[in-house]
């Protein structure tokens, strides 16, 4: 039976579960997947060599799991030698990828980019203080990532249960429960602390073509 959430609706999955951005891991293969089981699977860009390159993972994705919503995790990388993200953008918006996540640095620019092209965005952090400033730069929804998620969370070390905490005090916009959550007991407090969904990394990736 689909579960209802805030987060749900905004995304228009049956199921409140997501999964993460990874890189070298979000393919098409695994994000469709996930999609076609009633939750959000994520295509990672920067995984693909090119903006062209993501075009095609893009269209793979949406071959494969037709009608359904999917994301593409667009992180932000200090680099002194960065990637064309303009290009990487124009992408997803031509594809029309309903809903993209961003993450890494200050994400102001790309969140007015996508929304003025109708796309919802959800930003991954790492603190309160970045949460509140993603939402009030225009984010739909926020990843919430406690130090034991995996990929970059952060030099804080603030464990997962303290972040959601707080994420239910301080927030407006509907937020996810990303990391931490191996041992299976805070699921079932996902509903209980207001949180809108659950966002799995490896946990979806546990054979080839991944499900939730």
């Amino acid at each position: 039976m689909p579960l209802k959430t805030r987060v749900t609706e905004l995304l228009k999955i049956e199921h409140p579960i997501v999964q993460g951005g990874m890189h070298h891991v979000g393919y098409a293969s695994l994000a469709a997947a996930v999609s076609n089981a009633g939750g959000l699977g994520t295509v990672t860009a920067l995984t693909q060599r090119s903006p062209e390159l993501l075009r095609a993972e893009i269209r793979k994705c949406a071959s494969l799991c037709p009608g359904k919503p999917f994301a593409v995790n667009f992180t932000l990388l200090p680099s002194l030698a960065p990637p064309d993200y303009g290009a990487y953008a124009r992408v997803i918006v031509e594809e029309r990828v309903p809903v993209v996540e961003t993450a890494g640095r200050n994400p102001g620019e790309w969140i007015a980019y996508f929304k003025k092209h109708g796309v919802t965005v959800v930003h991954k952090c790492v603190a309160i203080k970045h949460a509140l400033t993603a939402e009030r730069l225009g984010a739909d929804c926020i990843s919430v990532d406690g130090f034991e998620c995996a990929g970059h969370p952060g030099e804080d070390d603030v464990g997962a249960l303290v972040l959601l905490a707080k994420a239910a005090e301080r927030l407006r916009v509907p937020y996810i429960a990303s990391g931490g959550d191996r041992q299976r007991a805070p699921a079932g407090g996902v509903p209980r602390a207001g949180r809108g969904r659950r966002q799995h990394g490896h946990a979806v990736h546990g054979h080839e073509g991944g499900t939730c």
